[in-house]
């Protein structure tokens, strides 16, 4: 049996009913809840806010899964960490720090998941070290900073250099963008533990989430 986890974007959830979307989505089954923070700069939109996060921490006993993209997130990310419960995921981008390892370990001092998010642009040989000291890898499979974009096909050969070198490293692989359920087919027999769930898959599909969940969840792997 393919064990695999899911994690919902929210910030593709309908923020007119929040507390209603995160309720759901626990209830229906979903892994842990994906938190994308974007400060305009480092990725050309806004998005989801720290009482975001905080609001979303309060509804759910879930994992969430803190995504920064910000420039410079050793100057930001404490303010992040104590809204946090131990266990939570943080990752930071490496190229958005001059020195990712001194952010990574104030993650780890205060008792989180350390872990990085990988452009398309950005290749495993430039993240090689610091695969020593996370757990996790999240890897883009778009240009980050926008919802529905389309899935980059050369993204498929850094999983696949990952995939080899992940167990030796002690690091988990995750992916994040357009994922479909063909996505989840090809690359969870494969390795990757977990997959972001946004447009293609689970909102604005006009059913309820468990059911859609359970549906992913019932993939026939060959």
């Amino acid at each position: 049996m393919v064990e695999f986890e899911l994690t919902a974007s929210m910030m593709c959830a309908d923020y007119t009913n929040l507390a209603h979307e995160v309720q759901e989505l626990d209830a229906g089954g979903i892994d842990s809840f994906h938190i994308d923070i974007m400060d305009g700069r480092f990725v050309p939109n806004f998005a989801m806010s720290l009482n975001d996060l905080m609001a979303i921490r309060s509804l759910t006993d879930k994992p969430l899964d803190v995504h920064l993209m910000v420039e410079h997130p050793v100057n930001t990310v404490e303010i992040f960490l104590r809204h946090l419960r131990p266990g939570d995921t943080v990752y930071i981008h490496p190229e958005a720090e001059y020195h990712p390892s001194t952010t990574l370990q104030k993650i780890i001092n205060a008792g989180m998941v350390p872990g990085i998010a990988i452009n398309p642009g950005t290749s495993v040989e430039t993240v090689y070290e610091m695969l020593r000291i996370v757990k996790r890898v999240l890897v883009m499979s778009v240009n980050p900073g926008n919802a529905g974009q389309m899935f980059l096909p050369y993204v498929g050969e850094k999983i696949a250099k990952l995939l080899k070198i992940k167990d030796s490293m002690g690091v988990e692989l995750y992916w994040d963008g357009a994922c479909g359920a063909d996505k989840i087919m090809t690359y969870a027999p494969q390795g990757v533990k977990g997959f972001v769930l946004g447009t293609t898959l689970l909102f604005g599909k006009g059913r309820p989430y468990r059911e859609t969940l359970q549906k992913i969840r019932q993939l026939q792997f060959s």
